[in-house]
């Protein structure tokens, strides 16, 4: 019914949300001979105890470690790094798929990612090449191609922002413009036409927020039952629309409720111009009624 398709916004939380782990888990956190907790707990520990953001602080603890163990952390090593991920069941043919029932319903699906992981993993990743774009963790390199810095850090309240940039079309480095006032009808994606996925407290604020805007929240959990019982607090709590089992297959619960939430905006798109036109309709013909009240 329309010349153009409308957009709509999936966004994703990576980390235990389509992958099992988080990504330095599977090749990263190994290079350095440690298990995941182990390395987890001293980076943690070491930003309790110099008072850093604990995201920042584990972005200074990869580096430091990495220099004392003379393993370059690289831009092609941390997309090495990313081929080793693995997903829940389903990630790898959710995309295509949804993307498919979208334009069947004239839906124009747009995929992002905002996540405190690694935008030089995620470059490597099977998945990156159906993002539109991937708000992420990042570092600086120097000269000899390792990091120097953080570049940019994405924690539980900086999400947000980035959701404003998606609702505003805006790229990840538009920082004064995300701020600028911006007409709704003028905004590419409202938060209406969103659908956030994650599974976590660092999720809560993006997911309260798409879902007291009009849109959709997903909370996943895997199979254990603290991830379970997590998701369906959230649930309770009205932080989510939806608590689901991190399982993207076809025909399972998540694939079934991402149609349903994309069938009604679809639904809701074509009944606004219905209305619209009748709305038109109604103009002319109270300009009618008007000049025959003149004549």
């Amino acid at each position: 019914m329309q010349d153009t398709k409308t957009k709509v916004a999936l966004i994703y939380d990576f980390d235990e949300t389509l992958s099992t782990q988080y990504m330095q888990d599977f090749s990263l956190i190994p290079q350095f001979g440690m298990e995941p907790d182990e390395f987890w707990k001293k980076a943690n520990k070491w930003s309790r105890e110099n008072d850093a953001d604990q995201v920042t602080g584990s972005m200074y603890y990869f580096m430091k470690t990495a220099k004392e163990l003379g393993i370059p952390l690289t831009r092609e090593n941390f997309a090495k790094c990313g081929k080793s991920v693995k997903y829940f069941p389903g990630v790898l043919e959710w995309f295509e798929r949804i993307n498919r029932f979208g334009a069947s319903l004239d839906l124009d699906i747009e995929h992002y990612i905002i996540s405190s992981g690694y935008e030089e993993i995620m470059a490597g990743t099977k998945v990156r090449k159906y993002f539109k774009d991937v708000f992420a963790c990042s570092y600086a390199f120097g000269e000899d191609g390792t990091p120097v810095w953080p570049a940019r850090v994405i924690n539980y309240s900086i999400k947000t922002q980035y959701l404003s940039k998606i609702n505003k079309g805006l790229g990840k480095n538009d920082d004064v413009a995300v701020n600028e006032f911006t007409p709704d009808e003028d905004r590419p994606i409202p938060f209406k036409r969103m659908i956030y996925f994650g599974d976590g407290l660092t999720d809560i604020p993006s997911m309260k927020l798409t879902k007291e805007r009009g849109g959709n929240a997903i909370a996943v959990y895997n199979h254990s039952e603290a991830s379970k019982q997590k998701a369906l607090r959230l649930l309770v709590d009205n932080r989510v629309n939806f608590a689901l089992h991190a399982d993207y297959r076809e025909n399972k619960e998540i694939d079934r409720v991402v149609k349903t939430i994309l069938d009604r905006i679809a639904t809701e798109r074509d009944l606004d111009v219905l209305k619209a036109r009748e709305e038109k309709k109604k103009q002319l013909l109270k300009q009618f009624d008007y000049k025959k009240k003149q004549s």
